[in-house]
């Protein structure tokens, strides 16, 4: 069945609310912390790091937890429901430190953990119980696609159109002042964060209300080891396909090149490529506008014609190339002083691309990780949704964790202290900094494009898996 647009878009939404805290982590967080509070790199690596594996532990409870839960408004929706007030407040309090905690860096760096694990686990009760409704919404190899991508396309959108429009209207120049800079700036940024997710997350909530009974399976259906132990049991079982464990060494790869790329691409614009808060916004806005609609418009005609794991490769490849090009460039003196127009264009190019094929690649991963779930009842008699999703989201938590720990500890190593001003870096520093984003990226994406070779998912596959459960269906059997 082809789902309506309204219904894309409402499930879409839900995507928007996992980029706010996206917007925040990549684009401000560490420089807010380092650059204006003064916190060390390396303390503020170290809370990120923290936050970010409890964000992936807490992923299989909350997973696994939603598929045991029963209600009147089924497994899902009640979770996604409590979650959403206790988040907007975490990004209030993230942006806004007491001046006696900002005042001492142990208290600061205990304060961006709390507020971190606060909010990463308030997203992780609405994310997970949200992912897992797509195997339920629509059991179609294509739609599942057309539904990740429309939450992809909204969380790309508003992951970096936030930041670009803050850049350029919050954060831009004032009375000489860079606006970067400007504590006050941050604050209102957190409040503009609390009110996009209570927006987004209710639109979600409503426009799903409808597939409440999808949600709902029959008990024997639905795992019921007890205890604790019977959780961790569960949560293993996932990972008895080969098909997933390949995916999920593929993605923890995939994600770690991504992590450390994000965690230093507003430090190497602002300061390598030099930057102002006007310009930065607009390589975001630009980028995002072009990337989005792009792939979204070319995801499915590159779905009939490619299975999702030979989109995955091809999408590893281009990104690999795109991160990397623009840098020997500069070094052979082979394009223009930073300033130039031309170094604007590239860069924005070179943004839109990497969003391009990044949007392919999880997308189609997303969208293997729906079909290995009818997998899974095939081998198991089990519907897992939420567990799957949240093996998926732990390993790829896991991997950006990495980010902003190599991140805060590359900048401490380099040199790069609070204070610098763009145009004022010494040429080591500069070359740390490429240093540090090549040996942090090239190899994981090597690794990660090793592994895509591993596991498959067509179609055809999806098709026999899924008439094999009709089968047992109709001779009344579930294991």
């Amino acid at each position: 069945m082809r789902l309506r647009a309204v219904d894309r878009i409402a499930f879409g939404m839900g995507g928007a609310v996992y980029a706010v805290k996206e917007a925040a982590y990549i684009m401000f967080v560490l420089l807010f912390y380092t650059q204006v509070l003064g916190l060390s790199g390396a303390a503020t690596g170290v809370a990120l790091f923290l936050s970010m594996v409890w964000d992936g532990i807490s992923d299989p409870i909350m997973g696994t937890w939603s598929d045991r839960f029963r209600s009147r408004w089924g497994r899902r929706h009640p979770f996604m429901i409590i979650s959403v007030i206790p988040l907007g407040l975490g990004f209030i309090a993230l942006f806004n430190p007491p001046q006696f905690i900002a005042a001492e860096a142990s208290y600061l760096a205990g304060w961006l953990l709390g507020c971190s694990i606060w909010i990463r686990t308030a997203l992780t009760v609405f994310s997970i119980p949200h992912l897992a409704l797509v195997a339920e919404i629509t059991q179609n190899y294509h739609e599942r696609s057309r539904l990740l991508g429309m939450r992809t396309g909204f969380m790309f959108l508003l992951t970096l159109l936030l930041p670009a429009f803050s850049m350029y209207f919050l954060f831009s120049e004032t009375g000489g002042q860079d606006g970067r800079f400007v504590t006050q700036n941050y604050v209102t940024y957190g409040w503009i964060s609390a009110g996009l997710v209570w927006s987004a997350s209710f639109i979600t909530i409503w426009g799903t209300w409808k597939y409440i009974g999808d949600t709902k399976v029959a008990t024997e259906k639905m795992p019921s080891s007890k205890g604790l132990g019977g959780m961790w049991r569960d949560f293993l079982a996932t990972f008895a396909s080969v098909n997933f464990r390949n995916l999920l060494y593929y993605d923890l790869a995939a994600s770690s090149s991504y992590g450390i790329t994000v965690a230093l691409n507003i430090i190497i614009w602002t300061y390598y490529w030099e930057l102002d808060s006007s310009e930065t916004g607009m390589v975001l806005g630009l980028s995002v506008i072009l990337a989005v609609p792009l792939a979204l418009l070319t995801l499915g005609p590159l779905g009939r014609r490619w299975p999702k794991h030979k989109i995955i490769t091809f999408a590893i490849i281009c990104m690999l190339i795109d991160i990397m090009w623009l840098f020997p460039l500069r070094l052979f003196d082979l394009i223009p002083a930073n300033g130039h127009p031309f170094i604007f264009f590239a860069l924005t190019l070179q943004n839109m691309l990497f969003m391009y094929f990044f949007i392919m690649r999880i997308v189609s991963a997303y969208s293997i990780t729906a079909d290995l779930t009818d997998e899974h009842e095939v081998r198991s008699g089990k519907r897992q949704e939420g567990g799957f999703y949240s093996v998926f989201a732990f390993t790829a938590k896991l991997g950006t964790a990495v980010g902003p720990l190599f991140g805060g500890v590359a900048l401490d190593l380099i040199g790069l202290n609070e204070g610098m001003l763009p145009g004022q870096i010494d040429q080591p520093v500069l070359d740390g900094l490429l240093w540090a984003i090549s040996i942090g990226v090239v190899p994981l994406m090597l690794i990660a494009l090793y592994f895509t070779s591993r596991f498959s998912m067509t179609e055809q596959q999806l098709l026999e898996i899924q008439e094999k459960i009709a089968v047992r269906i109709r001779k009344g059997g579930t294991g």
